[in-house]
């Protein structure tokens, strides 16, 4: 969501001249090609376009290759698709004929663009994008000038445009004003949203929901334009939506444009989205119930059925008819590859800053202190983050030296780079498991042992340089909690903290721990997390972030001067129902200085990317 204009400290880069402004800040942070990080960005590894009979049978793809393309559209007069590709790096919006010839790109910036629509005399493009103040706005595109205007520039985000057929006014759902919610007894955020119509000249903003316990998404015009069709359901569900299996009932309802009159024309059970009228009567949308899904017609009829597969592609996501009903386009491939079980660590993620080369690394990834190794809580299908994987950092050599039945979580190597801790149990449900330890392992698999014992649970481990200790999370469901260090030799536990912390990582000079806090922040009246810094003593508490939305996941680089984290503070890039290929699709990697100042960030995606690992110098300079 777009708070930025609270944010003094930040410039986003947008394109060229907002990457030179962004540069130009603080030369301070490390620059040249010495900057390694590795992140784990949550997010498919397939996504392909298919373009089908309106039952979704007889399916072929449309876009030759095998880059990642994604929400496509129909244009008016049904020649064309207009759709998002990763295929030169960013995400960028192109379009191509029907038969998969003509392909085009339409926008070339180093922003977030994404969830296009062709108007109906087909010259100009509404489309979503993140280029002016770090949340997304509807811009359009003028294709014969090639100028870009912000239809929008609201704070909030705004998604999924839809063109009235006079090409007049666009539809599109927005979470502007709703703050950031959380899912209740979660640190993820909830979205609440509504849908807005807006003339194309910026002017006649009105809002066509008005329920606040709802969330409605995806508007589609009728072809007379005088209704717009949608989903709708409980606001509380846009989180519980996207754990696949999850029981969620949604309806598509319908408005008239001039009366405001509601029709619910498919009231469930089960998830229901992406309708659209396909006929004066008739709307098709995506029918899913856990790992299957089926197109659907409120005249009756039923269409193909997807699964989410491991293979070839099956499941389907964000539908879209042509015009005259006959077609439907849509992607595949997002959810059988959601959790990456084959992507390799090492491979390139796009960011915005050269001074930095980030790569992938699944899993609480952490480098060991000589930049040849990197230790992994693997992911794999079925056994989520049960098992303890070394890889060499050129991607080869990768090794299993501890699997636990439940979960093996939040890793770190030791100075000398002789042992790995980690966190070993149930972190989640402490009435059903044993509660987690810390464990420490030796690289070869040796000498696994719990270096802490007792009731509670205990997780998020960090050495520190001396290797004599480790602070670490503590939590009871009796409500006990904050962070507590052991001496790895005695067993010895002090308590640092009482309040809601966690994810502590000790700072290589030892003088300082940072870590996170849930906290209430008065400004915007609700919890959420923020980094704090402590003294290994208690002293000395500061808090380093203060922007609405969760800061998360902090890491010092090699020389304790700057401090990686990953921040939702721009929020949601879609509605939260239709990203169920991502379990929070907003977190972005930031940096700072240790004190807190200078706060750049360096990723700008549709994804998760968490849980960074600066790689030290010592290995960067021998490549």
């Amino acid at each position: 969501m777009k708070r930025s204009v609270r944010l003094t400290f930040f410039v986003v880069a947008a394109g060229c001249i907002g990457l030179a402004i962004l540069i130009a800040q603080d030369r301070a942070i490390p620059s040249g090609k010495t900057d390694r990080v590795y992140v784990d960005q949550y997010g498919p590894s397939r996504s392909e376009l298919m373009i089908a009979d309106a039952d979704g049978k007889n399916a072929h793809k449309l876009v030759p290759g095998a880059e990642l393309d994604y929400n496509a559209s129909f244009s008016g007069d049904g020649q064309w698709v207009v759709f998002t590709s990763e295929r030169h790096g960013s995400s960028d919006i192109f379009r191509v004929r029907v038969d998969g010839t003509g392909l085009e790109r339409l926008t070339d910036s180093a922003a977030y663009d994404d969830q296009a629509a062709l108007a109906p005399d087909n010259q100009s493009v509404a489309f979503v994008s993140t280029r002016d103040q770090g949340s997304t706005d509807i811009y359009i595109l003028d294709l014969k000038s090639r100028k870009v205007r912000n239809l929008t520039n609201s704070p909030g985000g705004d998604f999924r445009p839809s063109w009235s057929p006079d090409g007049k006014s666009i539809a599109f759902t927005s979470d502007r004003g709703t703050g950031f919610p959380h899912a209740p007894g979660r640190w993820e955020h909830t979205q609440v949203a509504s849908v807005y119509l807006i003339q194309t000249d910026g002017t006649g903003l009105r809002k066509l929901t008005t329920d606040p316990a709802t969330t409605a998404g995806s508007p589609k015009f009728s072809a007379d334009g005088r209704q717009v069709v949608f989903y709708e359901m409980r606001a509380q569900d846009t989180f519980a939506v996207r754990s696949l299996g999850n029981k969620v009932d949604s309806q598509i309802v319908s408005v008239d444009v001039a009366t405001r009159a509601r029709t619910v024309h498919a009231p469930g059970p089960g998830l229901s989205l992406s309708p659209q009228f396909v006929g004066p009567n008739r709307i098709a949308y995506l029918a899913r119930s856990g790992r299957s899904a089926s197109l659907m017609f409120t005249t009756g009829e039923k269409g193909a059925a997807f699964a989410i597969t491991t293979g070839a592609p099956g499941d389907i996501t964000n539908p879209a008819w042509s015009p005259d009903g006959k077609k439907v386009v849509y992607h595949a491939g997002q959810l059988a590859t959601m959790h990456h079980y084959s992507r390799t660590p090492g491979s390139k993620v796009l960011n915005h800053d050269p001074r930095f080369e980030l790569v992938f690394g699944s899993g609480f990834p952490a480098v060991s202190p000589d930049g040849r190794v990197i230790a992994l809580s693997e992911r794999v299908p079925d056994d989520d983050r049960s098992s303890l994987v070394l890889w060499d950092t050129d991607g080869t050599n990768p090794r299993r030296i501890y699997h636990d039945q439940r979960f093996v979580m939040g890793l770190q190597w030791s100075q000398d780079g002789q042992r790995i801790a980690f966190g070993a149990g149930g972190f989640f449900d402490l009435r059903k498991t044993e509660p987690a330890r810390i464990m420490t392992i030796r690289p070869d698999g040796s000498e696994p042992r719990a270096v802490t014992s007792g009731i509670g649970n205990a997780g998020f481990p960090s050495w520190s340089p001396d290797g004599s200790q480790i602070v670490y999370r503590f939590w009871t469901d009796q409500g006990a909690q904050g962070l507590r260090i052991v001496n790895v030799a005695t067993g010895a536990v002090r308590t640092l903290t009482t309040a809601y912390d966690t994810l502590p990582v000790w700072s290589p000079k030892g003088d300082s721990i940072a870590f996170n806090r849930y906290a209430k922040d008065e400004r915007f009246l609700y919890d959420e997390f923020d980094i704090y810094v402590i003294r290994p003593d208690g002293t000395g508490l500061k808090r380093l972030t203060d922007s609405e939305g969760n800061d998360a996941h902090p890491h010092w680089s090699p020389d304790g001067r700057y401090i990686l984290w990953s921040s939702s503070r721009f929020g949601y890039r879609d509605e939260a129902a239709l990203t169920i290929s991502q379990p929070q699709p907003y977190a972005e990697l930031f940096v700072m200085n240790a004190d807190g100042s200078n706060q750049q960030r360096l990723t700008d995606n549709q994804y998760e990317d968490g849980t960074p690992a600066w790689v030290p110098p010592v290995r960067l300079q021998s490549r």
